[in-house]
């Protein structure tokens, strides 16, 4: 079993959308937008969506709750960690050596958990 998606809400699609789309302009990821209310970046075995609640109740981010994108290298996890925080990210912990992992964590623009990791 793997998992095949993660989604995170959002408040505002225009910036959430313009601040995942600048995350991830060196990847490889195909940009599909099916609604309104739902933003798309596919990867070849996974998707990862920014979503406006079905519900219409405003999105929160989940305490506990995070995404963990594996970006290759070390090089990679700093780029992206710096990249979102120029975006506008908080930083949740700095580029650095956890285990035998080396992770960076951020919080994006709706406040939503991120780990980059090796």
């Amino acid at each position: 079993m793997k998992m095949n998606y993660f989604v995170v809400g959002t408040n505002n699609m225009q910036k959430a959308t313009q601040f995942y789309d600048s995350l991830f302009e060196q990847s490889k990821l195909e940009k599909v937008v099916p609604t309104k209310r739902m933003t798309y970046w596919l990867g070849d075995d996974f998707a990862f969506a920014a979503a406006l609640p079905f519900n219409e109740a405003p999105a929160t981010n989940g305490n506990g709750t995070m995404v963990g994108f594996s970006v290759g290298s070390a090089d990679e996890v700093t780029r992206m960690y710096d990249k979102a925080i120029e975006l506008g990210a908080a930083c949740e912990g700095e580029p650095g050596q956890r285990g035998p992992r080396f992770s960076a964590y951020v919080r994006d623009l709706d406040r939503n958990k991120i780990c980059f990791t090796d």
